[in-house]
């Protein structure tokens, strides 16, 4: 008997199965008239908002077209889609074609970088003042 080669994930389309149902989910059931989806456990504990908190209402409201609604809800998470759909196609590209556009960011600084400006979101969008106020959910 021949073995049969493994096809890659990506050039199966049923990969993509599970995000499209998500969005579907969440395109029709709004998370905050639906108690079906997760609740943040650091919010719940502590009453303060994680840098996560929102992300799903903003994903809603992306989902219809509310770039400014979104926006309210979560800034750094809309703000980070453009970097994530990078990330995504320079991963795919270096699966295809062995070609590393992400080499020059493995570098240690740039996941401090990110750890503080994680930090210094989540400290600044539970300030008792303007502009900050504005970003609570």
């Amino acid at each position: 008997m021949e073995a049969t080669a493994k096809k890659p994930f990506w050039k199966n389309p049923l990969w993509l199965l599970g995000p499209v149902l998500l969005a579907a989910v969440l395109y029709f059931f709004p998370p905050e008239q639906h108690r079906f989806y997760p609740r943040c456990m650091f919010h719940a504990t502590t009453g303060l908002q994680c840098p996560g908190c929102g992300g799903l209402r903003a994903t809603h409201q992306l989902l219809h077209g509310q770039l400014a609604a979104a926006f309210h809800y979560n800034p750094m998470f809309i703000v980070s889609l453009p970097l994530a759909l990078c990330w995504g196609v320079a991963w795919l590209v270096k699966r295809r074609t062995g070609r590393d556009w992400l080499r020059p960011f493995r570098h240690q600084a740039w996941l401090w970088l990110l750890l503080a400006l994680v930090l210094a979101f989540a400290v600044a969008r539970n300030l008792p003042f303007e502009p900050f106020t504005r970003f609570r959910i």
